[in-house]
This record gives structure tokens, C-alpha cells and sequence, in this order.
């Protein structure tokens, strides 16, 4: 139920960005928007950690935050220029992407099956993307595509620089956090005190909406949860994302479809569970992956926005 409810919670962040992408520039948006998670998660360290990092520790944090505001730029950006259902199916590629630059770094091919898998998820893409007739692709589709190939590079690199080490994970979070903020605030210094200004009381409950659940909560609900389950069944579930998206943009913001997107929908779906299987089965039967159980399967799950 916690991770239903943390999908639910990423699933719905699309929507909720598209509105507040009309009342704020992208950079101040996402600087208020960790602002808020920075304060969340400074609490959080106090309460928990307290320990200052070292610089390995900050280096690699910052390094995450940088992946990580590429990622949430392109996401907000895309969202802003696409419907939030849609944004939600394709940033949902992830899933495919990120066992193939795992699986280019560790020079291991995977399973000819898996490819399958991709290839039915891309059909999906340009299916979703013909909305009521075929079309080219808009640029916010464009921009989620290239959000989902950032994403999977940060999920990467997030097993890539913590496995093995003993860094907080409230810690790296929090410094994340930070460096998003700081990029935010820099791009748009004004924009920030014009955001401020012109918010209504919904566009702060927006923000901190973001800021809160779809940061703070969902990151430590994730955590606490996946140590309570197993890895296939974190994923399945956190896998349900992008249909909260195609839900909540339907049924609140009366998004369409149309039958090429509804199947292109069900492919995108159906070939992003069938690689992550295909990949799970795979990693499990490697006796050279030195992860633990889990590991990076329990990061991928949770990529959320």
C-alpha cells in the first residue's frame, strides 16, 4: 500500500507541474520546489544523521543533484508542452534505458528478449505521441524522451556512486536537493520573487505538494518500504506510475488519448514490465554482479519525479 501510494504520489506530479508551469518560469519553479524539500530534508538529517559529510560524500551528492536537476529540467520543460498523461508514459522508459547503460558499462548483452521488450515500448512512444492521428512528435514529447534517457543516466550513476559506501542516504538526498535549489535560484533570481509575488494560495500548495510529497515523502515512504519486500514486488508496484498519470490526466484534467494513444499506452506499459522482468531474471542469474539483492532494482523502481 505505501509504494501504490508513492506511484501515486509521482504519477500525479506531472499534472500538477503542467499547472504550475503556466504561473512560474521552469527555474523558479524548481528552485521553490526544492527550497522546500532542502527545508524538509534538513530537518530530516537533523533529526536522523547529524553527522557532517566528508568530501567524498558532498562530491558525490553534488555530482547526483547536477544528474538530477538535468533530469527534472527536461521532465518540467516536456510537461509544460505535452499532456501530463502522456509525459507520465514516456518518462516511464526509463525502465528500458537504464538496464542498457548498465548493461553497456558492465559489457554484458542482455537477453534478446529484453530487446523485444524495448522495441514494442518505442512503438508504444510513437503510437502515444499520434494522439488522434498520426503526427510528428511534439517538442514536449521530444523533451520527455530525452528526460527519460537523462533520468536513466542519474539512476545509473546513483548505483554506480553509492554501492558499497557508507554515505547517508538523507545526506546525499539533502545535498541533491541543494544543488537543484541553488540552480534553480541562479537561472532565475527574479523569476523566483516574481513566482513569489504572483502565486495563489493552490499554486503554493502546488509547490510544496512537489516540494513535500512527491520529494521528501515519497523518498523516505520508498525506502522504508522496500526494506519490507521483496525487489520484484517493489517494482511491479512502483511500475504502476504511469498509469496514475494517464488516470489523473483523463479523469481531472480531461485529457484525450485516442485509440492510437490508448494503445500505445497499453504497449508502452506492457514493454516496460516485460524488460524489467526479462532484466530482473537476468541480473539474478549473474554470478558477476556484485550488488547486493535488490540494489539497483529497488533504485530503478523508485525514479519518480
Amino acid at each position: 500500500m505505501s509504494l501504490l501510494l508513492v506511484a501515486l504520489v509521482w504519477g500525479s506530479s506531472y499534472l500538477v507541474t503542467k499547472g504550475l508551469s503556466a504561473a512560474a518560469s521552469v527555474p523558479a519553479l524548481l528552485g521553490w520546489r526544492f527550497l522546500a524539500a532542502t527545508a524538509a530534508l534538513g530537518f530530516l538529517w537533523w533529526w536522523r544523521v547529524r553527522r557532517a559529510p566528508g568530501r567524498a560524500e558532498l562530491l558525490t551528492g553534488a555530482v547526483l543533484g547536477l544528474t538530477q536537476a538535468a533530469v527534472l529540467f527536461l521532465e518540467t520543460f516536456g510537461v509544460a508542452r505535452t499532456q501530463a498523461s502522456t509525459a507520465g508514459l514516456i518518462i516511464s522508459l526509463t525502465v528500458i534505458f537504464t538496464p542498457l547503460l548498465d548493461a553497456a558499462a558492465a559489457r554484458r548483452w542482455l537477453p534478446p528478449q529484453f530487446f523485444v521488450a524495448g522495441v514494442v515500448s518505442i512503438v508504444g512512444v510513437a503510437l502515444l505521441t499520434s494522439g488522434g492521428g498520426f503526427r510528428s512528435p511534439q517538442a514536449g514529447d521530444l523533451l520527455m524522451l530525452a528526460a527519460a534517457v537523462a533520468r536513466a543516466v542519474h539512476v545509473s550513476l546513483l548505483g554506480a556512486l553509492t554501492a558499497g559506501r557508507p554515505y547517508s542516504s538523507i545526506t546525499v538526498t539533502l545535498i541533491q536537493s541543494a544543488v537543484c535549489a541553488m540552480i534553480g535560484i541562479a537561472l532565475d533570481p527574479a523569476g523566483m520573487f516574481r513566482a513569489a509575488a504572483g502565486f495563489s494560495p493552490a499554486d503554493w500548495a502546488g509547490v510544496l505538494y512537489l516540494g513535500l510529497a512527491c520529494s521528501v515523502f515519497a523518498f523516505v515512504v520508498q525506502l522504508w518500504a522496500v526494506r519490507r519486500t521483496s525487489a520484484s514486488r517493489a517494482s511491479l508496484l512502483m511500475g504502476t506510475e504511469p498509469l496514475w498519470a494517464v488516470l489523473l490526466g483523463v479523469a481531472v484534467a480531461g485529457e484525450h488519448l485516442g485509440w492510437p494513444g490508448a494503445v500505445g499506452c497499453a504497449l508502452i506499459i506492457g514493454g516496460c514490465w516485460a524488460g524489467q522482468k526479462v532484466e530482473a531474471r537476468f541480473r539474478a542469474g549473474a554470478v558477476v554482479d556484485p550488488e547486493p539483492a535488490g540494489t539497483t532494482q529497488q533504485l530503478r523502481a523508485g525514479t519518480g519525479s
